[in-house]
């Protein structure tokens, strides 16, 4: 897995599932497996740093495949208690000569050896007194991604969002609201997942917590997930729709909807006078909400394999919706605990590119809400240039929208701030980072 998103540029969560599902794997070294890919993955910044150390120089003078399983075993050595020392650095020497690297193998147990012995007296870079190489090299966030949060929220607030951003992402679900009640789920959940509880700010929303070992990891396969019960989706990602509110017997337009799960929720809300249409431009990916729209009988969910980058008159009539959810593709800068291979994959200058998407959808969608309609703007990212930029942008082009003046659902007031979007952070919400803006067509 690791060679997979090094090379080939692969997803490690797609990746890694894909592999699982087809490994026989008992559930002990499936949640051993995915332990190592992300946790290498989090903590690549913080190892390298580490084996620059124990190998006298930089990682970026190491063929790619063998800093791979340096990674892997300092990573075991540095961060993981559960692996003997002994068993790190054999194992990885084992790895070495499996994988044609025999050349590399001398050199990949005298670096972990040494790490071994030497860990503790690695001088890692202080908060107090450099606070940038502590966030690189403490904590493994890249150098361009912790300058900007230290600028946007100081050293030690953004210290924090780096601890949340390398733990693990806790595992929410959804309760389809049309069968089942959260409190009903929940109790029925327990009995497999001890620690579940209802979500701080997302009315359907359940924190799964430990499972138990046949379900560890794999919720996907619980019963209540397969009878319909449940859907497995973020809290943030839940606390945008409960923004944007919709109603029984309203027709709403999710502009990016693939792989689903907000645009299942939308049409939960809606009953079956309603009708959600879920754009995307991925054939796949429209394929996964098509499916789940299958798994918990949603017969208000229409697919409509469309790019909301490119003029959508053709679709669609003018005014012919009311509401439009825009949850536009973005860095997910506020994810990265989700998806850790993130931040080595994003560079600075995808910002901007990301931008210029994203105020091309709202435009696309502007002429088809009615006047009187809510559009909600959402990313999972924390970059004001794919967030207040764009809204900003949007609104100087489209005058008749404006942000909308309407107080937000109780369950979620906490979140949105005096200028109306809502924000949340993982280090101070515990759930993803997301931004959302409400807009209102007032004419």
């Amino acid at each position: 897995m690791l060679e997979r998103v090094e090379d080939a540029g692969a997803y490690a969560d797609l990746a890694l599932h894909a592999a699982l599902e087809r490994s026989r794997l008992p559930a002990g070294d499936r949640a051993l497996a995915t332990e190592l890919v992300y946790g290498t993955l989090r903590w690549r910044g913080r190892l390298d740093f580490a084996l620059a150390h124990a190998l006298g120089r930089g990682l970026d003078e190491i063929e790619p495949r063998v800093a791979n399983l340096l990674r892997l075993g300092a990573y075991q050595l540095l961060l993981l208690d559960r692996v003997p020392d002994a068993v790190a650095v054999s194992e990885s020497v084992r790895l070495a000569r499996g994988a044609g690297l025999e050349r590399a193998a001398g050199l990949v147990n005298a670096a972990l050896r040494r790490l071994a012995r030497e860990r503790d007296a690695i001088p890692l870079p202080d908060l107090e007194d450099d606070p940038l190489g502590h966030l690189v090299h403490a904590l493994s966030i890249p150098s361009w991604i912790a300058a900007r949060w230290i600028a946007a929220y100081g050293a030690e607030d953004a210290a924090r969002l780096a601890h949340a951003s390398n733990a693990q992402a806790p595992r929410s679900v959804r309760a389809n609201r049309r069968l089942v009640s959260r409190d009903a789920l929940l109790a029925e959940l327990r009995e497999r997942f001890p620690d579940a509880q209802a979500c701080r700010f997302a009315p359907d929303g359940i924190r799964l917590g430990r499972g138990s070992p046949e379900q560890a990891g794999r919720p996907a396969h619980d019963p209540a997930f397969l009878a319909g019960r449940m859907t497995i989706q973020d809290e943030a990602s839940q606390v945008v729709v409960e923004w944007l509110d919709p109603q029984p017997g309203e027709r709403v337009l999710d502009a990016c909807a693939a792989p689903g799960a907000k645009a299942t929720a939308i049409a939960e809300r809606l009953g079956e006078a309603g009708e959600v249409i879920g754009l995307d431009r991925h054939p796949r990916r429209l394929e996964l909400l098509a499916r789940d729209a299958r798994r918990l009988a949603l017969a208000n969910v229409r697919i409509q394999r469309a790019d909301a980058s490119r003029p959508l008159g053709g679709l669609f009539a003018a005014a012919s919706f009311d509401r439009i959810l825009v949850d536009a593709p973005c860095s997910g800068l506020g994810a990265l605990r989700r998806n850790p291979d993130a931040r080595w994959r994003l560079q600075p200058d995808a910002l901007e590119r990301l931008a210029a998407v994203q105020r091309a959808i709202l435009l696309r969608v502007r002429p088809l809400l009615v006047p009187g309609g809510v559009l909600v703007y959402s990313t999972c990212t924390l970059a004001p240039e794919e967030n207040e930029a764009v809204i900003d942008a949007f609104l100087e082009e489209a005058p008749e929208f404006r942000r909308a003046p309407a107080p937000p659902p109780a369950s979620i007031a906490g979140l949105v701030g005096a200028d109306g979007h809502l924000r949340t952070l993982p280090h101070r919400h515990g759930i993803d980072g997301f931004f959302a803006a409400r807009l209102e067509r007032v004419r």
